[in-house]
């Protein structure tokens, strides 16, 4: 299902949690999806990681499109423009990448799709703004700097949409650093999808997890 460019960025911002997941077993992918969806997560980035991922991705498009129909499905760890023409065409609704490509803009911008590529410094998340980006991610955002780095990017760059990836956690103690530093979303990986949980196909744990993060979020915001 297609979203447009607004829809994408409100999703991000209302709940303020993008999960960050990847597995090669497809009908465990779709379960995840479906969990965090139960658990009032509406913008998912599944990652380019693995042999034949696409074709994962596009069975996961179309079941959500079915099962968990206002989910918004985007790809990451996306480093190429041809990678991204091929997410696109399986149905990605935004791309994320752990790295900044102009030739992605180009791609995406033409489609009318957001491009959230990583920055480290100011000056590239500069350069991101004015190539095109809505969201600029910053990864690993834990090894950076942490919220504070957040919060002085932002006292001279007021206007700037963060999400961070990398060294977010559940808990109340991590996520309301982060929103008080002024984050737009927070993307979070293995933290919510514990390796236990995954392997004993314990869904509903996924699901109180996003559950619970959404209402910490809504607390600080």
């Amino acid at each position: 299902m297609k979203f447009n460019k607004l829809s994408v960025l409100t999703a991000m911002q209302s709940t303020g949690l993008v999960p960050v997941f990847y597995h090669e077993d497809v009908e465990v992918a779709k379960q995840v999806v479906k969990a965090c969806y139960e658990g009032g997560v509406r913008v998912f980035e599944f990652t380019n990681r693995g042999d034949f991922a696409h074709e994962v991705f596009g069975e996961l498009v179309k079941f959500a499109t079915k099962e968990c129909p206002e989910m918004i499905m985007g790809i990451g760890s996306i480093v190429d423009a041809p990678t991204a023409a091929l997410y696109l065409q399986l149905g990605a609704n935004f791309v994320v990448g752990p790295l900044l490509n102009p030739e992605i803009f180009k791609v995406c911008n033409r489609r009318s799709v957001p491009y959230s590529p990583a920055c480290a410094t100011t000056s590239e998340i500069g350069y991101a703004q004015e190539l095109g980006a809505d969201v600029v991610k910053i990864f690993p955002a834990g090894n950076v700097g942490g919220p504070s780095y957040v919060k002085n990017i932002k006292a001279p760059m007021p206007w700037t949409n963060v999400m961070v990836t990398g060294g977010v956690e559940p808990t109340e103690e991590n996520l309301s650093k982060w929103f008080q530093a002024g984050v737009l979303c927070v993307g979070m990986g293995s933290n919510l999808f514990p390796k236990e949980v995954l392997k004993n196909k314990e869904w509903s744990k996924i699901t109180e997890l996003c559950k619970q993060s959404i209402e910490i979020i809504k607390k600080y915001r």
